[in-house]
């Protein structure tokens, strides 16, 4: 059996007699234990269990656990409305996020829609000027050919008229030369009925 050798704390505070016994008791090997520290009857342990004990009585007669749980539950219900701004928010933020995308999409095929009546337009605009510009010029050229006409026939009837005179006077004078006024009243009268008949 081991032996028990005594503290310094338990060699302070024992008497000197029990001081020579417990001496005695380590140079002869005896086994005897000393007893615990004790107050009122109650050991260390078993106070420090009794100050537990009325420090959960104090707490729960002043009802902390139940000021803790509401704190905890106010705690928890804050976080709960935090969690559910934040989602309000995100659905917000979703439904923003939908709109412009749906506003970007419908401002595209405004866009297209736009830029392909533009050029249905301009593809018009050119066309009628194209046809404008043809029939100007079918216009103007006709135009220029009845001009044209016109002069040919009024240089072709001053022709006609200047060689009709100059036949006329010609055939006067031949006639006042070689016939007399009778004949000459016919011939002039053939003349002109044969020149009404070349106009």
């Amino acid at each position: 059996m081991a032996e028990h050798v005594p503290t310094a704390a338990n060699a302070a505070h024992a008497p000197a007699g029990e001081g020579n016994h417990a001496s005695t008791q380590a140079h002869g090997g005896g086994s005897e234990h000393h007893a615990e520290p004790s107050a009122l009857g109650l050991t260390a342990p078993a106070w420090i269990a009794l100050a537990m004990i009325a420090v959960f009585a104090v707490l729960i007669w002043k009802r902390v656990p139940a000021l803790i749980g509401a704190a905890l539950d106010k705690k928890i219900a804050g976080i709960r409305e935090q969690l559910d701004e934040a989602a309000q928010l995100r659905a917000e933020a979703e439904a923003l996020k939908a709109e412009y995308q749906a506003r970007a999409a419908q401002a595209g095929a405004e866009a297209a829609t736009m830029i392909e009546r533009a050029r249905a337009e301009a593809d018009s605009i050119v066309s009628q000027a194209e046809s404008d510009a043809a029939a100007l010029v079918e216009r103007r050229t006709r135009m220029a050919e009845d001009k044209i006409e016109a002069a040919e026939r009024a240089a072709l009837d001053a022709v006609r008229a200047k060689a009709a005179q100059a036949a006329a006077a010609a055939a006067e004078a031949l006639i006042r030369d070689k016939l007399d006024a009778g004949a000459d009243k016919a011939l002039v009268d053939e003349t002109i009925a044969e020149m009404g008949k070349g106009r």
